[in-house]
């Protein structure tokens, strides 16, 4: 099955949350669900992210069960910013990237990777996170916020996506500036996206998608 891709229109918009959340449906609807966290900076230690993401998958995957939370990275630096940024040796190679990914899509009927940041956050000087969506065959889930000004910064990536003819669902993370936003984004959201979901009301459906396509091959 395709990777799928879960990205956002910046930093904490809730990428882990959608990830740990797919997992927990996925898992259990029988999927040997797999993640992986290409690339995490802001570590010192241990990987956060990559943590939260395998003990999540553990409980679905014995594939998994010797794993660490760094098997689940191709880097990790302590810089606290965009990976080329925070690869201050220029260490970063796409290829090691997209071996790491292809190992554990062996291990998993189904990979979810959580990309950092947005979609044009670079890896290399010439390599964004979208490259890297196209490159492993993924299906993007771009997770966008409900904060004020948070219409334009989803607009911006969905013009993206279309223009690189890339597969991809979106929806909204109720969990900023959720009291205003009925009055501040919704009403444009329901003229122009009418079948635009939230995040906690629409996931189940979108999981259903990869279920379904995992029991007809089963």
């Amino acid at each position: 099955m395709q990777p799928i891709f879960i990205s956002a229109t910046g930093t904490d918009v809730g990428k882990t949350h959608a990830a740990l959340r797919l997992i927990e449906l996925l898992g259990r609807s029988g999927i040997r669900v797999g993640a992986c966290k290409p690339v995490e900076t802001g570590v010192e230690n241990v990987p956060e992210d990559a943590t939260r993401l395998l003990e999540a998958v553990q409980r679905y995957n014995p594939a998994f069960s010797t794993f660490e939370p760094r098997d689940l990275c191709a880097y990790t630096f302590p810089l606290p910013a965009a990976p080329f940024c925070a690869d201050k040796d220029g260490a970063i190679s796409i290829d090691k990237i997209i071996d790491k990914i292809r190992q554990l899509r062996s291990k998993c009927d189904l990979l979810i990777v959580e990309g950092a940041g947005g979609l044009m956050v670079p890896l290399r000087s010439d390599y964004m996170m979208i490259d890297m969506a196209r490159d492993i065959g993924a299906h993007t889930l771009l997770i966008a916020p409900s904060e004020l000004g948070g219409i334009n910064a989803t607009l911006l990536t969905l013009e993206l996506l279309k223009s690189r003819q890339l597969p991809f669902d979106w929806c909204v993370n109720l969990y900023k500036d959720s009291e205003s936003f009925d009055y501040v984004s919704r009403p444009y959201y329901d003229s122009a996206f009418p079948g635009w979901w939230t995040l906690q009301e629409g996931l189940a459906d979108f999981a259903q998608k990869f279920i379904a396509s995992f029991q007809r091959v089963h």
